[in-house]
């Protein structure tokens, strides 16, 4: 398992896009979160990596909660979506979260896709509920999620497939038990930013030496330090094996 690094950046930066990937599955490509200026941030990512990636190769989106940094891109994925499928090229995306997550989904994207009423959230995604406490298949990954702390519905992952497993924290406040859950990875990608919200640096620094050893880094503020941890940052347009 591979995934294509799209953006590191946390809600305010003015550098990066926000926090999200592209994992290669067995059967397609699933990008985890849509962030502002998706577009761009999939074809830098293309350049960087070597690997074609786009709209038109995404078929599957796991998405983690709808804070703008996470689900902005939503709007311009789903039209570009919805205009190729009216000239007859692919399929309607499939939009994978939990229930809590989806239930004010398209309250948040209503005001700039619903057409003057004429169209709805089915029109743009297959929206499929992410079933509570089991696994499911998307694109041929074993996806488990657990809810995080966070100051609205919010998740983290689990992937798998040929006995390997990526680890996603979601944005959360440092949560023991999440690292936890998530320390059946073998690789953890965890975000970082100093707010109340989210997971300080200290506390991840604070980990167990092994579970640092499988954290990357991601949701950085611009002003982030490298020197200040031994955990990795991760790059735009980075491939990272699993």
């Amino acid at each position: 398992m591979e995934m294509v690094v799209i953006g590191t950046g946390d809600a305010f930066s003015a550098t990066r896009a926000g926090s999200s990937a592209v994992v290669l599955a067995p059967h397609g490509h699933v990008l985890i979160d849509a962030p502002d200026g998706l577009m761009r941030a999939l074809a830098e990512a293309s350049h960087r990596s070597g690997i074609a990636i786009g709209a038109g190769t995404i078929d599957d989106i796991l998405l983690t909660h709808l804070h703008a940094d996470h689900a902005n891109g939503l709007e311009m994925f789903g039209f570009r979506r919805w205009v190729d499928r009216r000239n007859g090229v692919g399929c309607l995306p499939r939009l994978h979260t939990p229930r809590a997550v989806a239930a004010r989904l398209w309250e948040r994207l209503a005001p700039s896709m619903d057409q003057g009423g004429t169209a709805g959230l089915a029109d743009y995604f297959d929206v499929r509920f992410l079933p509570e406490g089991a696994a499911c298949d998307v694109a041929g990954l074993s996806v488990r999620h657990r809810m995080t702390q966070h100051s609205i519905p919010c998740c983290g992952f689990l992937l798998s497939c040929g006995g390997r497993t990526l680890g996603w924290s979601g944005d959360t406040v440092f949560d023991p038990a999440h690292v936890a859950w998530l320390g059946a990875a073998d690789v953890i990608v965890h975000e970082t930013s100093e707010s109340a919200i989210h997971t300080p640096i200290a506390a991840l620094n604070a980990l167990p030496a092994e579970v640092r050893r499988k954290v990357r880094l991601i949701h950085m503020a611009d002003a982030f330090d490298p020197a200040c941890t031994d955990m990795r940052p991760l790059e735009a347009g980075e491939r990272v094996a699993i």
